[in-house]
């Protein structure tokens, strides 16, 4: 317990033989369950989960006879938690990658009362440009723009981070069975708490990159998730702010995306054509899909201000100090 508050970890594990010992092992005293998802692992990650609960009575076995995927695991730690009326409910990965030592950090917020729930960013470590992977690098910051859209949270980095906690009332009020099970349940959370109004806050964690094995295809990974992240934008866009309540940021982001798409293929096309003929001197209609492209840029910038704005009292930059935005 911290401060009367129960706390659970969730650690899904998928052939995890290798490290899940260790996971357990190293887990603060204070945490209350260690639910661990043994996602149909082939190996010794069963046995070694079962022995483990044996011996520690803070261990809470779940075993999926096949494997079902890391969004499934992850649905699964939650309910049981849910179950076990936990008050927060943190999440480690079964490959070691988050340190123990920041899981404090991580549910802290959420004990005193500042959020609902409370993901980790990699990104605040001045060394972690050194640790991460490029690649990772790269595609982190693409997919942080889309999740920018996609959840309504502005100021949040760092999507990828599985390193997170949330509140038992959280978990009550978002129908968290529906969250997706394949690539992009991170952003999928973050659009229901949006959707139900809930405060979301970052701590600084440490990254922690060992020799365990990636399953992850970047390939297929990106493409995928940028799919679903502008489903979820459209998703948050449509019912919470027309659906429920008007706000003319809709519009606006609609009517930028309207203009883009009558004036966008157009001048590249006229640019195209007049290149190989060698008359780029400008004309009405070049004069006219300019001013369209412009137009619709303003637009949308208007609307991320617009939505800025109105999920600003939604994100607590400071969980240390509990300062507003903006203060």
């Amino acid at each position: 317990m911290l401060d009367g508050k129960t706390i659970a970890v969730s650690v899904p594990a998928f052939k995890e033989e290798r490290f899940i010992v260790e996971v357990i092992d190293t887990m603060p005293d204070f945490v209350d369950k260690i639910i661990v998802v043994n996602d149909g692992s082939p190996d010794r990650t069963g046995a070694l989960i079962d022995e483990a609960a044996t011996n520690n009575p803070r261990v809470h076995p779940v075993h999926h006879e096949v494997n079902k995927g890391l969004g499934q695991s992850l649905i699964d730690g939650y309910l049981e938690a849910r179950e076990l009326g936990m008050d927060v409910v943190a999440v480690m990965a079964g490959d070691g990658q988050m340190a123990p030592a920041d899981l404090e950090s991580v549910v802290r917020p959420i004990i005193d009362g500042k959020a609902d729930y409370v993901k980790g960013n990699r990104l605040l470590r001045d060394e972690v440009i050194d640790r991460m992977p490029r690649y990772r690098l790269i595609g982190n910051a693409f997919l942080s723009l889309l999740s920018k859209f996609a959840t309504g949270y502005w100021k949040s980095m760092d999507p990828q981070c599985g390193y997170t906690a949330i509140s038992g009332r959280a978990l009550g009020r978002i129908p968290i069975e529906r969250m997706i099970k394949g690539y992009g349940y991170n952003a999928h959370i973050l659009n229901m708490l949006n959707l139900a109004n809930l405060r979301v806050a970052e701590v600084e964690v440490e990254p922690v990159y060992r020799d365990e094995t990636s399953y992850i295809k970047l390939r297929k990974y990106i493409p995928t998730v940028s799919r679903l992240l502008t489903r979820l934008f459209f998703r948050r866009l449509l019912r919470k702010y027309v659906v429920r309540d008007f706000h003319p940021l809709a519009l606006m982001y609609l009517f930028s995306m309207f203009l883009w798409f009558i004036a966008i293929p157009p001048l590249f096309v006229w640019f195209v054509y007049h290149w190989i003929n060698e008359s780029l001197v400008p004309t009405t209609s070049f004069l006219t899909l300019s001013f369209s492209s412009i137009f619709a840029t303003f637009s949308l910038f208007f609307a991320m201000w617009l939505d800025m704005e109105d999920n600003q009292q939604l994100w607590l930059p400071d969980p240390v100090t509990g300062d507003e935005p903006g203060t």
